[in-house]
């Protein structure tokens, strides 16, 4: 049953730190391996580096909400919201 699940190649849940800028400021981003394959792919259907994705994303999301507690988390939720929509 969960073969289809237990058989991802360990490389793609190895996390990875990513420095980032944001807001000017240089930040560190934790996620596994197939986040950041998706967020490529997420900002270059933008048409956009994955630099200023991320960095408009977070302006957005800090306009938005205030204060993102969890910017990794927000982006697993991008993710998961971004590949919802693309197979609907």
């Amino acid at each position: 049953m969960c073969e289809l699940y237990s058989s991802t190649p360990p490389t793609e849940y190895e996390t990875q730190t990513r420095s980032v800028r944001l807001n000017g400021a240089v930040s560190s981003v934790r996620l596994e391996q197939r986040f950041w394959n998706i967020l490529e792919e997420l900002a270059e259907s933008e048409g956009t580096t994955l630099g200023r994705f991320l960095s408009t994303l977070h302006d957005e999301a800090t306009r938005t909400h205030g204060d993102i507690g969890n910017f990794a988390s927000l982006l697993r939720v991008a993710c998961t919201t971004y590949l919802h929509h693309r197979s609907a």
